[in-house]
């Protein structure tokens, strides 16, 4: 009789849940064998998201890019249109060159299939193995021991401008198509300033915090996420260090102004809307505040 041991849930940090549609299953009416590993690579794409890294600028930076070598698949049992299942994924091993991911699907605590993936580090214009960067190699390790993947700084202009500029720059000029000229103002130079950094130390957020008013209320400005990082929580980390730095001088409340899109975000947050909506850069917002 087989002793082999199967992959647990607990065996895996990250998961990546989705909802088996109907264009997926076959005339068995199950999960069609090649839908598994779009699955699996889907999970992949949010691995990186899990670990504050925007895939292509990263790789970029590293100088480097992930080439598949082998990719294996275990069936054990089926997924069935409307399943509800978690896609888990962790990095098991790195060598010189490569990276070997294990990949297990579960339908609640039912282990269904099993993969893994193999892929070779190298170089994007050769397609040539390079190794593995140490950078790279620590934040995967990190990850997988339970460490944090960002930080948020605080500070001014001076020390953190360089790169909550270039943040803002991408988010609301080049992405937004803000003029460059209403980006910049002198209240940059007086306000107190956070950017969310990842283990890499590229700004994945960013926002600041004004001077408090007569009546003791700050505004929190120039909140900005990296597009492919949104939803992971980078924001509501940078702006909850901006209202426990608000609340260390005294302010009574902070106030913002919401792009609309986001006014559910802030709504979340425990920000209230004040008065009418407006427009601002081409852009419709709504004033919001919370007390301290």
């Amino acid at each position: 009789m087989s002793t082999e041991t199967l992959p647990h849930r607990v065996d895996f940090r990250f998961f990546h849940r989705l909802r088996v549609r109907w264009a997926e299953v076959d005339m068995q009416k199950i999960v069609f064998n090649a839908h598994y590993l779009m699955y699996f690579d889907t999970a992949i794409a949010d691995y990186w998201r899990a670990l504050a890294m925007a895939y292509e600028s990263s790789m970029h930076a590293l100088g480097g890019d992930l080439y598949v070598r082998k990719a294996t698949v275990d069936y054990r049992a089926s997924a069935r249109v409307d399943d509800v299942v978690d896609v888990a994924m962790k990095c098991v091993r790195i060598g010189n060159s490569s990276l070997v991911f294990e990949g297990a699907l579960f339908r609640q605590d039912q282990y269904l299939v099993g993969c893994e993936l193999v892929y070779v580090y190298a170089d994007p214009a050769t397609q040539t193995s390079r190794p593995v960067p140490e950078a790279l190699r620590a934040v995967l390790m990190g990850y997988e021991a339970g460490e944090a993947m960002s930080e948020v700084l605080t500070g001014d202009w001076g020390t953190l401008g360089e790169a909550a500029g270039a943040l803002r720059r991408t988010v609301f000029v080049q992405e937004q198509g803000i003029p460059e000229a209403l980006e910049w103002d002198d209240d940059d130079a007086t306000s107190l300033h956070g950017v969310a950094r990842n283990r890499l130390g590229h700004a994945i957020a960013t926002g600041r915090l004004l001077p408090a008013d007569a009546q003791g209320v700050a505004r929190i400005g120039r909140m900005a996420v990296e597009r492919v990082l949104r939803g992971q929580g980078h924001g509501e980390r940078v702006l909850r260090a901006l209202e426990a730095a608000a609340r260390a001088r005294g302010d009574k409340a902070v106030a913002l102004h919401a792009q609309r899109s986001a006014e559910r975000f802030y709504a979340r947050l425990g920000y209230e809307p004040v008065g009418e909506p407006f427009e601002e850069a081409g852009i419709a917002h709504i004033t919001m505040q919370r007390a301290l």
